[in-house]
């Protein structure tokens, strides 16, 4: 598992990559090492994916009867929905890329979106840990996750107009893949099994 210096240093290059220096393209292994290696991002993102978790089953458990409790199977069927939101819209990305014969950018957009989920999933923690602990916060984390969504697309763009060379509606195409799949199949997934607070 990547230590904390080498996530730190992924960061740095994605920083730079989101100001638009090709000089972050160094800081990201995008051999097959390095693209099977950034799937330990996954395992970074835990903690704030549990503070995530803790609020969704205040949130479930708010809109359920008050002897209604949660076991095991509730966290796992949320697990399966985070994996879910993880690989189908890079697969999405693949697809399109190998559509429009872009493949070999494919590396590159798997690295770069794994290790931003790093520090997109802390910022989201941080703002969910607000409401469950500070309830009367609701009103202003929800224009700071306003906020934060905004910004999750800007740096995404920027990040593929990068790894796209500019070609702006190829840019446009891979955010829309990379983000509005995992909106939809998330809501589809916990209604299916039956975690969405009713």
């Amino acid at each position: 598992m990547p230590g904390f210096r080498e996530v730190q240093y992924y960061l740095a290059g994605l920083w730079l990559l989101i100001r638009l220096d090709p000089r972050g393209f160094r800081y990201l292994d995008m051999s097959e090492r390095g693209v099977n290696r950034s799937f330990w991002a996954i395992a970074w993102c835990l903690p704030p994916m549990g503070i995530s978790w803790l609020w969704w089953r205040q949130a479930f458990l708010r809109s359920m009867p008050p002897e209604t409790d949660v076991d095991v199977a509730f966290y796992l069927r949320l697990g399966l929905v985070e994996i879910a939101n993880w690989f189908v819209p890079l697969v999405f990305a693949g697809l399109l890329l190998l559509a429009f014969r872009m493949g070999e950018r494919f590396a590159p957009v798997v690295v770069s979106v794994n290790w931003l989920g790093v520090p997109l999933s802390y910022i989201n923690g941080l703002l969910l840990a607000m409401v469950v602990f500070l309830p009367g916060s609701v009103g202003l984390v929800s224009l700071l996750l306003l906020a934060f969504m905004l910004a999750q697309v800007f740096a995404l763009a920027r990040i593929l107009r990068m790894i796209c060379h500019g070609h702006a509606l190829m840019v446009g195409a891979m955010t829309l893949v990379l983000l509005v799949p995992s909106m939809i199949l998330s809501e589809y997934l916990q209604h299916f099994l039956g975690i969405y607070p009713a």
